[in-house]
């Protein structure tokens, strides 16, 4: 999708902050922070994990402001194991704007789709009114049966017969007004299944149903659909027949992935934030590779109008908080540990790095890919298809002595392989050598001459609320690296050899815990995520990698 698909407004009816309160599967939720222009919120987390509990929430109290104090199923609606609490008092839900008078109007602030929406055939005799009440009252929990194909027939039936005998279409052809009524349903499939063309209904008053073609079979009718196509009809129908009544509401669709394959899945989405009025907001409870993937690519277009909200490893026991999560690389590796199970460990990113540090299985294990663990993290958030692999000394980077350049290419065509070598002693005529190779070098030593810089000591000086020591912090790497000349006779730079006792006397001087047993851990954990985007270090580095 084009980076002007996504059109900038002033927003009306949005979520700012919700607070669930010993309801189905929370003790104390908080969601907050959702940006003021978020037009989608997509909600990921492993099967059980609240997705759905969370419209249960939005639906008990749209349900609560329609039709105050009535009777809930506490066995449902209710956290078990905690005191009951009133379910008008469970749920708080705060908007960027205040809540409307009108009841037309409190009617529409949401929409849902259950994930039981299997309407596998239907027929319709008579034409009857879908009143709009019937929209409001017809679920009450997030496991309800979805049926509305059938419904949304009748009102397509009676939109048409409106259009009709209204007189304010008279001077259009039949064929201009079954354009005009069935045409961005039917745009929306073809876009969405490539050649499936949705040709309309058929005699409403005998076997009324929705009826297509697709090469060669033509006006088959909709029983005769696949169970993928009949769940991205459903939807796309749905949003179709009330975009125009429903112009400031929010939509929660529970797993719209259903039935679809990545592919297909992706497609559905971007053509629901197509048909979306620019008032109105889409929220989704998903697993689905292609839905995510389609929203990382709208929000890299458009940053401000896409959010992610990750359930994954949250204990509901106990109070969360839960805000918009930045897509980087640990957010997909949970996010593919969960779709794809076992099967993640073999989805390969866009680019390869392989770097020095010792590979699993060999050395010290508390010094395996040490290296490429820390890269991994500092370039977390820039490049999250970016994976780092350790593998072994120079030489062994150099020689390709584990095969990951060939055998990375061989399986994958488009993967970008490249290798980083340490500087070390090495001399600018090593340099260009190790270039004409392919093969790029760091400007400074090693790893760790960048990760206890003075700049990234002082952010954990100002981290921990002691900046005051920071001088301090100074002196104690100053000694620690003059011990390292005259005790072992290592180069000035050598901050390997120092960082031993760099990171113990971090330890004594701002008086940390936890902070990793070793000093491996203390890079990995505490000093790694300082090396932020807006650092020096991360500049030197990123251009020392990258390019």
């Amino acid at each position: 999708m084009s980076s002007s698909t996504l059109i900038l407004y002033f927003p009306k009816m949005r979520i700012s902050k919700v607070i669930i309160r010993s309801f189905k599967r929370f003790n104390d939720l908080v969601i907050q922070n959702i940006p003021e222009t978020a037009k989608l919120v997509v909600m990921t987390g492993t099967n059980g994990s609240g997705k759905s509990s969370v419209f249960d929430a939005f639906m008990t109290w749209h349900r609560n402001l329609l039709y105050p104090n009535q009777n809930y199923d506490k066995d449902y609606h209710n956290k078990t194991g905690l005191p009951e609490i009133r379910i008008q008092d469970s749920v708080r839900i705060d908007f960027y704007q205040p809540i409307p008078d009108e009841r037309e109007k409190k009617q529409k602030i949401f929409n849902f789709r259950t994930a039981y929406r299997n309407d596998s055939d239907f027929k319709i005799s008579s034409i009857q009114k879908i009143g709009e009440e019937h929209e409001y009252s017809r679920l009450n929990k997030l496991i309800d049966n979805d049926i509305s194909v059938s419904f949304n027939y009748q009102r397509l039936v009676a939109e048409t017969l409106t259009a009709l005998y209204g007189g304010e279409r008279d001077t259009i052809t039949v064929q201009e007004l079954r354009d005009e009524l069935i045409g961005q349903i039917r745009d929306s499939m073809l876009r969405v299944f490539e050649g499936l063309n949705f040709v309309g209904i058929n005699n409403a008053l005998e076997d009324g149903t929705f009826v297509f073609s697709k090469g060669k079979s033509c006006n088959f009718k909709y029983k005769n659909l696949s169970g993928g196509e009949k769940a991205a009809f459903d939807i796309l129908l749905d949003f179709v027949i009330k975009k125009d009544r429903y112009d400031n509401t929010i939509f929660c669709i529970d797993e719209p992935e259903t039935h679809l394959n990545n592919r297909i899945q992706s497609k559905l989405l971007e053509e629901l934030i197509n048909i979306l009025q620019n008032n109105s907001q889409l929220w989704i409870a998903t697993h689905s590779i292609g839905m995510m993937r389609c929203a990382q690519n709208l929000q890299k277009a458009n940053p401000n109008e896409v959010v992610f909200l990750d359930f994954s490893d949250k204990d509901f026991d106990e109070p969360q908080i839960l805000e918009p999560h930045p897509v980087n690389r640990t957010f997909w590796k949970r996010t593919l540990k969960v779709t794809l199970d076992e099967l993640s460990d073999f989805i390969l990113p866009q680019s390869l790095v392989i770097c020095e540090g010792n590979p699993i299985g060999r050395g010290n294990p508390k010094k395996a890919e040490f290296d490429a663990q820390c890269y991994c993290i500092i370039f977390a958030e820039e490049f999250p298809d970016t994976q780092f692999i350790s593998a072994g000394g120079a030489n062994d980077v150099e020689a390709d002595k584990l095969a990951l350049v060939g055998s990375i290419k061989a399986l994958a065509k488009g993967v970008n392989v490249f290798r980083v070598v340490d500087r070390d002693d090495r001399n600018e005529e090593e340099i260009l050598d190790f270039a004409q190779k392919g093969i790029r070098v760091l400007s400074r030593r090693h790893i760790e001459s960048y990760l206890f810089d003075d700049e990234i000591l002082i952010l954990l000086c100002q981290n921990t609320g002691k900046l005051n020591l920071t001088r301090e912090i100074f002196d104690a790497k100053k000694e620690a690296i003059e011990n390292s000349i005259q005790q072992r006779n290592n180069p000035q730079d050598d901050i390997k050899s120092a960082s031993g006792e760099i990171y113990n006397s971090i330890k004594r001087i701002l008086h940390l815990n936890q902070c990793g047993n070793n000093t491996e851990a203390f890079c990995k954990q505490i000093l790694a995520p300082l090396v932020t985007t807006n650092t020096q270090v991360y500049k030197d580095l990123k251009k020392d990698i990258f390019g």
